[in-house]
């Protein structure tokens, strides 16, 4: 079936997104830790690693298509917090700045409406592990 087909490439490009990301936290962990701390983030170092591996595990739930409540999850516990502490546009002075984090906001909270769709797509996932295991 043709949409057995969309959502594998759909998984396959979020996965990997999520993952791309993910590897980002860890290879760029001081970049991103100072970027945090100038965000006023409590622990910063210790947030992206936190996030980095919420990530991961949303990702993969997504490519592998197993445990999507645990990735849904992750991916909720990522986007909330990042999305009101990094990119709070409403008090951001600049215009410039403000419109990049209203951007910025607005696309993770569209990315994260996506990903809560996902809870609503019968599983086993075609092309999964779920479905090739029966878990």
């Amino acid at each position: 079936m043709a949409s057995d087909y969309i959502l594998l490439l759909s998984r396959l490009i979020l996965g990997l997104y999520f993952l791309y990301n993910a590897f980002n936290h860890f290879k760029n962990l001081n970049m991103l830790s100072q970027y945090a701390q100038s965000k006023n983030v409590p622990a910063p170092k210790l947030a992206v690693l936190v996030t980095g591996i919420l990530l991961l595990i949303g990702g993969l739930s997504i490519l592998l298509g197993t445990y999507i409540q645990i990735g849904v999850l992750a991916l909720t516990l990522f986007f909330l917090p990042v999305s009101f502490m990094m990119h709070n546009f409403w008090s951001v002075q600049d215009p410039q700045m403000k419109m990049m984090e209203t951007i910025n906001f607005m696309k993770n909270m569209a990315i994260w409406a996506g990903v809560l769709a996902l809870l609503f797509i019968p599983q086993p996932w075609p092309f999964s592990l779920g479905e090739f295991f029966n878990f």
